[in-house]
Formats: C-alpha cells, sequence, structure tokens
C-alpha cells in the first residue's frame, strides 16, 4: 500500500513537472521567458517549447496589430475656434523586452501612446483653418463666389489636407515614439470625427435652421414667380388661340355668306320669275298669320303672285 501511495505522488509530481516545463505559443503572440524576473528566452514562432519548472515564469505580448482610441479632446484651430477631435492610433509590438521594460503593458501603452498622438495632433490642429481640419472646402466662381446648387446650398468639394495633417502627426509620432524606445511600431494615426463642441451646438443649429427658412423662402419666391409666369404665358396663348378662332371663324363666315350670295345670284340669273315667286312666298310667311286681314292694291308689288299661279296682276302700264 505504501508503495502504491508513492508512486502515485510520483506520477503527480510528473504530470506537475511536465505541465510546468511545456507551454505552447500561438501564432498570433510571442512570448518572453523570465526567470526571477530576468529574461530568459524570446520565443515569436509558434510551437510547443519547454522551461524550466516552476522557476520560469511566461509574458505573452500579442503580435498583431493593435489599436488605441484617444478620448475625444477639444482642440482650437487656427481661429481659435475649439473642434472636438475624435482620433485613434495603430501599433504593432515588434521588440517585447523593450516593450515590457517600457511600457509593461497594453494599457499603458494605450495611455502613453495615446497621450502622445493628442498632443501632436493638438500642435497641428492650431496650424491650421477649420476646412483644411475637415478636409473640404466650398466651390468658388471665377469671381470668388460660392457656388450655391439646386437645393440651395453652397456647393462643396473634398480636399487632401486632412490627409496631410495625418500624414505630419503620423511622421512625428513615429519620430517621438522612436526616440523613446518603446519596442513598438506605430502604423497608422486616423480621426473618427471632428465636430463642434456640444456648447455650441444649439447656436448651430440655430444658424442651421435660418438658412434653410431663407432657402425656403428663396424657393417659395422663385415658384411664385414661375407661378405667374405660367399663367401669363398661358392666358396669352388663349387669347392668341381665341383671336386665332375668330378670325378663321369669320373669315368662313364671309366665305360661306359669299358662297350663299353667288349661289342664289346664279339661281336667280336662271330664272328671275321663279325667284321673285319664292321670295313672295317668304316674305307673305313672314308678314301674314292665319288671322291678319290685309288690304292690298291690285297694283301692289306683294299682290302680283296672288292672283293665282301664272295669273300675275296687271301692271299700271297696261292701262
Amino acid at each position: 500500500m505504501r508503495v502504491i501511495v508513492i508512486a502515485v505522488l510520483i506520477g503527480l509530481v510528473g504530470i506537475v513537472a511536465v505541465t510546468q516545463s511545456l507551454f505552447v505559443v500561438d501564432e498570433t503572440e510571442q512570448v518572453i521567458i523570465l526567470r526571477f524576473g530576468e529574461v530568459r528566452n524570446v520565443h515569436t514562432v509558434p510551437g510547443l517549447y519547454t522551461k524550466a519548472p516552476f522557476t520560469d515564469t511566461v509574458s505573452v505580448y500579442d503580435k498583431r496589430i493593435l489599436r488605441i482610441d484617444a478620448p475625444p479632446v477639444a482642440m482650437p484651430d487656427k481661429d481659435k475656434q475649439n473642434l472636438v477631435i475624435d482620433s485613434y492610433a495603430r501599433y504593432k509590438i515588434v521588440d517585447p523586452i523593450r516593450f515590457r521594460q517600457t511600457l509593461r503593458s497594453e494599457q499603458e501603452a494605450r495611455s502613453r501612446l495615446g497621450d502622445i498622438v493628442t498632443s501632436i495632433l493638438r500642435d497641428e490642429v492650431a496650424l491650421r483653418e477649420r476646412s483644411e481640419i475637415i478636409g473640404a472646402k466650398p466651390v468658388l466662381d471665377a469671381a470668388g463666389n460660392p457656388v450655391v446648387g439646386e437645393d440651395g446650398l453652397p456647393q462643396i468639394e473634398g480636399t487632401n489636407t486632412r490627409s496631410e495633417i495625418l500624414e505630419q502627426v503620423l511622421r512625428r509620432v513615429k519620430e517621438r515614439v522612436a526616440g523613446q524606445n518603446f519596442g513598438i511600431q506605430v502604423i497608422d494615426v486616423r480621426l473618427k470625427r471632428a465636430d463642434f463642441p456640444d456648447s455650441v451646438t444649439a447656436s448651430i443649429y440655430t444658424r442651421m435652421r435660418a438658412e434653410r427658412n431663407r432657402i425656403a423662402t428663396r424657393f417659395r419666391a422663385q415658384g411664385d414667380e414661375q407661378d405667374l409666369q405660367i399663367r401669363a404665358d398661358a392666358n396669352k396663348r388663349r387669347d392668341i388661340i381665341l383671336a386665332e378662332a375668330d378670325r378663321k371663324s369669320s373669315e368662313l363666315r364671309g366665305s360661306g355668306e359669299a358662297e350663299a350670295i353667288r349661289v342664289l345670284a346664279a339661281a336667280h340669273n336662271q330664272d328671275p320669275e321663279f325667284f321673285a315667286f319664292l321670295r313672295s312666298l317668304e316674305t307673305y310667311k313672314t308678314i301674314i298669320s292665319q288671322h291678319d286681314i290685309l288690304v292690298l292694291s291690285t297694283e301692289a308689288d306683294i299682290f302680283e303672285f296672288l292672283q293665282g299661279p301664272g295669273q300675275a296682276a296687271p301692271s299700271s302700264s297696261g292701262k
């Protein structure tokens, strides 16, 4: 029984010794082996490694590109007007031994590098105008006046000024980091946003509303002007169409009356006596009703066809 217990204890000690002696380096990691606080070895290649049990400790650092989000800070521009700048940076640990000696942890690296980026960015922002920081400027015409689009707002075009500022910031950050030898390599510095402080937001919104109201008023005035012009053009075309219709109507009416007179004259010339008879009948129909009593002279022209068909009244010349 005693032998079994000893064997079990030896087995447990062996298992613990093996687990304390072996460790794995992932492909995203780089490892420093420390013995009583002193660096004994560095492993950057992934694989299975051994170390002295109980005396050696393993410090793991990320081998990937890491990101630092600097807190938003109000920075004055060239015109002493504040802008809230929100930035971030990316870096990579290239010397884990030096990184451990200077920064020790990623949290400390975020704090120190964030302060460096904010300080240099503040210096660069103070030398630039707001349009340069934002990376846009209004489009100007040949006279130097802002060009207004169809929506009534000034047209804006993008510029490379923000990229130029960030390139300058990145260069200075790299120089400072290299001078302090943190064991890291700064990859990039970027801006997430450049906005106005909360203290001036209300006044900005008020100005924006006033600008939109001005644009709306101008659009309404333009609409009213176009409405008047369209109505005037429509009334003018209507008057022209009506006048043209009256002219054509008069021409057609005159042509019809002329044709009627011509046909009537032609018919009269073919049989004047029959024409005189028809005209007399029309006259009788107009002036004589069923209850009228006429007293006519036999010499009257209207009495000519009352004698009967073919019996004309004697004329005064035949007496």
